[in-house]
């Protein structure tokens, strides 16, 4: 899967590096406990995907503020999907196992196109969901547990990351089921300026 940017860029991400329970209300929803250290998975690029789909399951949307990575760097930002499989990852968990066939099956990362930000304001990002236009998520940068800076600090610490790779940096509250027909719109916003918009419809 590549995307293109908004200055007509091609990229192919690699791998998509993701940061969960980095929003103390989604931990709570969720009744997880609170992570003494960073929780880090990833997605294939087999993932990757611009259409949302059910898969004929009962999967959990998570809206997140990603990131595309160039030179080791943030480089640009764009509304991404965390799709979950909730029941398997929650059956994974009690026994103990890596969740990964509940969070990298293919079109488990759907993600909206990209655009080139400055490094000043990656800390006033922040983003909306909407789902038949009713606000379902919203929240930023300033409520993360780890600030985008720190994540890239953690995940460079222990692997290489390709341009093109993109990182997701963890749901604020909200999250849960979709159905077939649903109009999913996420929006991400520098400050009070809208800089991404993108809709979905279920298939």
């Amino acid at each position: 899967m590549n995307f293109v940017l908004s200055c007509g860029e091609k990229i192919y991400p690699n791998k998509v590096v993701c940061v969960g329970r980095n929003y103390v209300e989604h931990i709570k929803e969720l009744g997880n406990e609170m992570p003494s250290s960073m929780v880090l998975f990833m997605k294939p690029n087999s993932a990757i995907s611009d259409e949302l789909s059910t898969k004929e399951k009962e999967l959990h949307y998570e809206g997140e503020i990603s990131f595309l990575i160039k030179d080791a760097k943030i480089n640009a930002v764009g509304f991404g999907l965390d799709l979950t499989d909730r029941s398997l990852q929650s059956e994974l968990k009690k026994k103990g196992l890596p969740w990964e066939r509940a969070k990298a099956f293919d079109g488990a990362g759907v993600f909206s196109e990209f655009v080139e930000i400055d490094q000043d304001d990656i800390n006033r990002l922040n983003l909306k969901l909407y789902i038949n236009d009713s606000l379902i998520q919203f929240g930023g940068v300033e409520l993360m547990i780890y600030a985008p800076s720190v994540i890239l600090e953690e995940i460079l610490s222990f692997c290489t990351l390709n341009d093109g790779d993109i990182v997701m940096s963890g749901t604020p509250k909200g999250v849960g089921t979709f159905k077939k027909g649903d109009n999913f719109r996420g929006e991400i916003y520098v400050g009070d300026e809208k800089i991404v918009s993108k809709t979905w419809v279920a298939q």
